[in-house]
């Protein structure tokens, strides 16, 4: 049973201007009011913003979690039967204190007011949807869940790495659940974006570019200056093997026992980092001699598909209102049963 994912930036800047066939359908103009302002979401946010940004780690009460939350169910409600049954997430670190609080906003909502108007509607809506069960769990449980109940259909120990933007996240998870002890939070990319910006600033004016906006640079490995290209290829391996060296590294000495390793020799990886080579490379270089070092399907959806998966399994096995929600901190990602289409 197949499951699509649908991810948009998660990026948001306040825009009252109107904005009308500027894109190509509903996921690329995202456009969405939130008390008496509107707000560009996403790919939209990118194309015609100024200034699109998020906070890190960002709480249920914040309105960037409002509105990534809101476009998220809006995506969702094309290709699901109501009411929906939703799984979503935070870090280990932020959960116990955010839990509640979002459980309790999800489950309130019931419509979102957006406008069709940027992918070539009329006019501004609003779209009622309705919730029938929220569960929230921690992101790396999601992708634990993908792992063991997804395509794959993983068994035995296996060590989970989630290389987050804003969160590093680890653990050991066996066929008896996730070992306490063994998990850990530290900074997530945020950390090698940073040192690469800076790096560029010492040679290079790159104007009032946001965060996200030199993370999207980062991504693709060059940025335009002054009307010049700039190849970030090996800033870019430098603030890799910085992060993981500063970083990554100490947070698995300082978690993972010897032990740990004479219980599972496999260690998996997912999220956003999983993408790049270089930090590919530096856990192949620490750990190949004895574990092997795989990188997930997918990186980037994993805990969404995990989420998806525990949704369908609370419904009771149905997968038509099933829905995973990963709101990211460089990507919102929304995923269901392809069956309900």
């Amino acid at each position: 049973m197949n499951i699509r994912s649908i991810s948009f930036p998660s990026v948001i800047e306040g825009h009252n201007n109107d904005l009308v066939n500027v894109a190509k359908d509903q996921l690329n103009g995202l456009k969405i009011r939130e008390g008496e302002e509107d707000y560009i979401i996403g790919n939209l946010a990118l194309s015609e913003g100024r200034n699109p940004h998020k906070a890190i780690n960002s709480s249920p009460e914040e309105i960037d979690y409002k509105l990534l939350l809101k476009a998220g169910i809006l995506t969702a409600s094309n290709y699901v039967k109501e009411p929906m049954v939703i799984t979503t997430g935070f870090p280990f670190s932020t959960i116990n204190i955010n839990k509640n609080q979002a459980n309790e906003y999800i489950s309130g909502l019931d419509s979102v007011v957006c406008d069709s108007r940027p992918f070539g509607g009329r006019d501004q809506q609003s779209l009622q949807f309705s919730v029938n069960r929220v569960e929230i769990i921690p992101e790396l449980i999601g992708g634990i869940i993908a792992m063991r109940s997804g395509g794959t259909q993983r068994t035995g120990n296996f060590f989970m790495v989630s290389l987050g933007y804003g969160t590093l996240e680890i653990g050991l998870s066996t066929d008896g659940g996730i070992i306490q002890r063994t998990e850990g939070t530290a900074p997530g990319l945020r950390y090698a974006v940073d040192w690469a910006m800076k790096e560029l600033m010492q040679n290079y004016y790159v104007g009032l570019r946001t965060e996200h906006q030199f993370d999207a640079a980062f991504q693709r490995g060059n940025i335009t200056v002054n009307r010049k290209r700039i190849d970030l290829a090996e800033i870019r391996k430098r603030a890799l093997t910085h992060y993981y060296k500063d970083v990554v590294t100490p947070l698995l000495r300082n978690t993972w026992e010897d032990e740990d390793f004479n219980r599972a020799n496999t260690i998996i990886l997912m999220g956003g980092g999983a993408l790049y080579p270089e930090i590919v490379n530096n856990f192949t270089e620490e750990f190949g001699s004895f574990a092997n070092v795989e990188v997930a399907d997918n990186p980037t959806t994993v805990a969404s598909r995990g989420f998806c998966i525990r949704s369908r399994n609370i419904a009771g096995g149905g997968t038509e209102a099933a829905v995973g929600l990963d709101i990211g901190n460089a990507h919102t990602t929304v995923s269901v049963f392809e069956e309900q289409n």
